[in-house]
């Protein structure tokens, strides 16, 4: 059977047809051609669960088809996302405080390296997306990335534990992430005030709280109104911030001795192999956030239409980000960087700017709340009415499980003085699998899979489509040894430098 055959249903198509199928391949639509499964349906996706009461060879449209009808009547409806609504939770997870680190970044790589692997990183991620997405497709059931890890490595619970368990880590730190930097920006607002207590754990504990209350939405179609609003403020925040660079007449901490700004086309004479890769590291584990997506995807309406939601953000990342990050390191240069790079504008300017973030530093911790909460809810409540209902044991199960997520987040960012060197660590080890060696996996396992119903690939585009996706597998291997390294590296030198505070430190973390 050649490609012009339809690999599930086995009826040819025309001309007209294979073109159209091979446009939505990469841009999603109804003419998608969804592929053959790689393994039956997972026993904890087939028995006793309520949307997922379906044969192991069922197609995945038939699947999806029983997923939406079983939804009919629930009041609490887990399929409504449409595209637009995806969009809105890609914005929101990806433009980001992390934008204004672009600028460090580029200050160590150089500004034409850095702009280069900015984009080279952005066509990776949203091939490997894409991947991803085709996977989903073909699986409808899968809730989750623990779901699809067991299903990449051939069913071995061993893989869903492991992918569990860096899944909840994962999401947690970053939690964790949004509790200090919401601090820090109490800190950076109150920096002239006399504060009584320990301010920084006070200001952890009060965005803990926010934090827990915004997350308590059920489903990703309710967070999607939030996460717009969230990206779009971020926006605000970062082109502020880069206008402000521009006109302002120096950069913060600006001196005579330093000169004026100076920036480099290449790395700067002297820098070490570990502020190279942090660097490096730094851009690329802000495009890396596959973890999310097959949730996202779980509650599409319609998961054809991924792709579109994928490339708008993507376009807009590529944009957005190099446009910052090359404009603030012009005007700031070497001398007067700081990461976040609101610390190199004056006073003012910095908290204008800064406070328009204020409600992606909520929401973002609470996106990622609410992708763990679903994963443990969903399998304390499988085949229950407190899934699909508005029951009191149902919200009451939910709001522990964020509870408990945002407590323990709370205690990570004030126990661990090296919070963000070890976040570094924790970053190389899971965005090595999550960000590029799942998803070369899942590429060949797919292959296989069709090679099976007779469906083959032009030889040389079959051929280049290995290289890539071997080339993106030893990627990740190169962050898990090389990024585990220099961030490693770097936890080393803080504490060389003097720079790692106490445990519940009262030390201002203000910009």
């Amino acid at each position: 059977m050649s490609d012009k055959f339809d690999p599930e249903s086995g009826n040819p198509q025309s001309p007209a047809s294979t073109t159209a199928r091979r446009i939505a391949g990469a841009f999603g639509g109804p003419a998608v051609n969804i592929g053959p499964r790689i393994c039956p349906v997972l026993p904890h996706l087939r028995d006793g669960d309520s949307l997922s009461t379906f044969d192991s060879d069922e197609s995945a449209s038939t699947i999806l088809e029983k997923q939406l009808a079983s939804q009919d009547g629930d009041a609490i409806q887990y399929r409504t996302c449409s595209w637009q609504k995806t969009a809105a939770l890609l914005f929101s997870e990806y433009i980001c405080l992390a934008i204004m680190s672009f600028p460090w970044s580029y200050s160590h790589l150089g500004l034409v390296p850095g702009l280069l692997l900015t984009l080279l990183i952005a066509a990776i991620v949203l091939y490997t997306s894409l991947i991803l997405w085709k996977f989903c497709l073909r699986h409808p059931e899968v809730r989750d990335v623990c779901d699809v890890g067991q299903m990449l490595f051939w069913g071995k619970k061993w893989a869903w534990y492991f992918t569990a368990i860096i899944f909840i880590l994962n999401n947690t730190f970053i939690q964790a992430l949004h509790v200090l930097i919401g601090a820090e920006y109490l800190n950076t607002m109150t920096e002239a005030d006399t504060i009584g207590g320990c301010r920084t754990v006070q200001f952890a504990a009060a965005v803990t709280v926010i934090c827990f209350i915004f997350s308590l939405p059920r489903t990703f179609s309710l967070m999607a109104k939030l996460a717009t609003a969230s990206a779009l403020f971020t926006f605000v925040s970062v082109l502020l911030a880069t206008i402000f660079a521009g006109i302002q007449d120096h950069p913060a901490g600006y001196s005579v001795e330093l000169g004026e700004p100076k920036w480099h086309v290449l790395p700067p004479k002297g820098t070490s192999f570990v502020l190279k890769m942090s660097a490096f590291l730094n851009i690329s584990y802000t495009f890396i956030g596959q973890i999310t997506l097959p949730s996202f995807i779980a509650e599409m309406r319609d998961p054809r239409e991924f792709p579109k939601s994928l490339w708008a953000c993507t376009i807009a990342e590529m944009i957005v980000f190099s446009i910052v990050g090359a404009v603030i390191y012009v005007y700031t240069g070497n001398q007067y960087m700081t990461a976040p790079a609101f610390g190199s504008l004056d006073d003012l300017y910095k908290k204008v700017s800064f406070s328009f973030m204020i409600p992606t530093l909520i929401f973002l911790g609470c996106l990622y709340a609410s992708v763990t909460g679903r994963f443990v809810f969903f399998r304390i409540f499988r085949n229950s009415k407190h899934m699909t209902e508005h029951t009191v044991a149902g919200w009451a199960a939910w709001s522990g499980i964020l509870l408990v997520t945002w407590i323990a987040a709370f205690l990570i960012s004030q126990v661990i003085p090296f919070f963000n060197s070890l976040l570094a660590v924790l970053s190389s080890l899971f965005d090595s699998f999550f960000g590029f060696i799942f998803w070369g996996v899942a590429y060949f396992r797919m292959r296989r899979a069709d090679q099976k119903v007779g469906k083959h690939r032009q030889p040389v585009l079959d051929w280049i489509s290995m290289i890539i996706n071997v080339c993106i597998i030893l990627t990740g291997f190169f962050f898990l040894t090389a990024g585990t390294y220099a961030s490693v590296r770097s936890i080393i030198d803080s504490f060389e430098a003097g720079e790692v505070s106490g445990v519940f430190s009262c030390r201002s973390n203000g910009i």
